[in-house]
C-alpha cells in the first residue's frame, strides 16, 4: 500500500503515482493531499490512484480506507485460503518468493531481495520492453543515483540462475540501447 502526497519538494506526486502504476498494476495507492478541487481528484484517479483523501481527514476514516484498499487487492492463493500466491514460474525456472529460492530442473538456487523483485517486475510485464530506468525505479527506487551497470550485473546473475544457457539468454533478452524483455 502506498500513501502518497501530491505536493512533494522534488517530484510531483502525480508522476510518482504514474511510475508506481507502470511497474505494479495491483499496488493500492491512496493519495493524501490538501489539493481538494474536483480537477485534482479526477487527475489523481486517472493517473492510477485507487482513492483520494483531502486534508484535513480523520484518522479512523483513513484507517477504514486503507483496510478497504487492502481488501480489494488481496489475492487468494491457489488453495483458496486467502494467502497470497508466492510461487510462480519464470521461464523454465520455478520461483518460491517466500523462501527467496528458485529451481531450474534439479538445481536449486538462492535469490537476493533485488533479484526476486526484478523477477516480479519482469513477470508482471511479459514480452514488454522495460527500459533500464524503469527497472531501476521499480527495484531500487526513484531516488537511485547509481549507474545502470548495477542493473546489468543483477540481470547477468539472474541469467546464470534461470537460463538453461546463460551465454545465449532466451528468457531475459537484451534490447540494445533500451533495456530488457522477459519472453515469458
Amino acid at each position: 500500500l502506498v500513501l502518497l502526497d501530491l505536493m512533494m519538494p522534488l517530484v510531483s506526486g502525480y508522476d510518482v503515482c504514474r511510475q508506481i502504476r507502470a511497474v505494479d498494476a495491483d499496488m493500492p495507492i491512496i493519495i493524501l493531499t490538501a489539493k481538494g478541487q474536483e480537477v485534482d481528484k479526477v487527475v489523481g484517479l486517472r493517473m492510477g490512484a485507487d482513492d483520494y483523501v483531502t486534508k484535513p481527514f480523520g484518522v479512523q476514516e483513513l484507517l477504514a480506507r486503507i483496510a478497504a484498499a487492502l481488501r480489494r487487492t488481496r489475492r487468494p492463493a491457489a488453495g483458496g485460503h486467502g494467502e497470497p500466491v508466492e510461487r510462480f514460474s519464470f521461464g523454465p525456472a520455478e520461483i518460491d518468493a517466500l523462501r527467496y529460492r528458485g529451481r531450474l530442473g534439479k538445481r536449486e538456487f538462492d535469490l537476493s531481495a533485488r533479484e526476486l523483485n526484478l523477477l516480479k517486475v519482469f513477470a508482471a510485464h511479459p514480452d514488454e520492453v522495460l527500459t533500464r530506468d524503469r527497472l531501476l525505479n521499480a527495484v531500487w527506487g526513484i531516488d537511485y543515483l547509481g549507474t545502470t551497470r548495477t542493473l546489468d550485473q543483477h540481470v547477468a546473475r539472474l541469467r546464470k540462475k534461470i537460463e538453461p544457457k546463460p551465454a545465449t539468454p532466451t528468457v531475459i533478452e537484451t534490447v540494445h540501447g533500451v533495456g530488457y524483455r522477459y519472453t515469458g
